[in-house]
């Protein structure tokens, strides 16, 4: 295995405080490729990615996600850049192929030094008529299924120590 990509794969955390600043388009631009080479099923590729940078945008996804959770706060811990991730109605292995996007996002953030927490709820969010008001906006289809999200910019905190690997994770048979 090359060593890079796998002290990526195992220092790689969620980081839930971020700095105000926003990320670079080369970082951005470089996560994002990242998650456009996640395995699909059968290579459909049936995903749509939503970088969210604008203030007011992400505030509103920000409040549409708070809101599925029935809270006041931040979800995305004050992230500057919200990444969304959609599965398309042509896709056959739906629940999946979103979530591995993710994971390369995620992956790819911290290789490039970003700070990323992958966030849930992204299915009720734009199941609801305000985040199918969003799609309309960004003149996407309704008809996009919510996957899940990533928060992302730069960490504000000390970067999370790995808790240790649980016993019997492994089992060969």
């Amino acid at each position: 295995m090359k060593a890079e990509a796998f002290e990526v794969m195992k220092n790689r955390r969620a980081i839930r405080k971020f700095k105000a600043e926003q990320i670079t388009d080369e970082e951005l631009n470089a996560v994002l490729e990242a998650g456009t080479y996640a395995p699909t099923g059968a290579g459909t590729q049936a995903v749509q990615i939503v970088a969210v940078q604008s203030p007011e945008y992400r505030d509103r996804v920000a409040a549409l996600n708070a809101a599925v959770m029935g809270k006041d706060m931040d979800p995305y811990y004050g992230a500057p850049t919200i990444v969304l991730i959609f599965e398309t109605e042509d896709g056959f292995t739906h629940g999946f192929d979103g979530p591995s996007v993710a994971c390369n996002i995620v992956n790819a953030a911290y290789a490039a030094g970003l700070g990323s927490c992958w966030i849930h709820r992204c299915k009720q969010m734009f199941e609801m008529e305000e985040g199918k008001a969003l799609l309309k906006e960004w003149g996407l289809p309704e008809t996009l299924i919510g996957s899940c999200s990533v928060a992302l910019g730069y960490a504000d905190c000390e970067h999370p120590a790995a808790k240790p690997r649980k016993e019997g994770y492994i089992v060969r048979v």
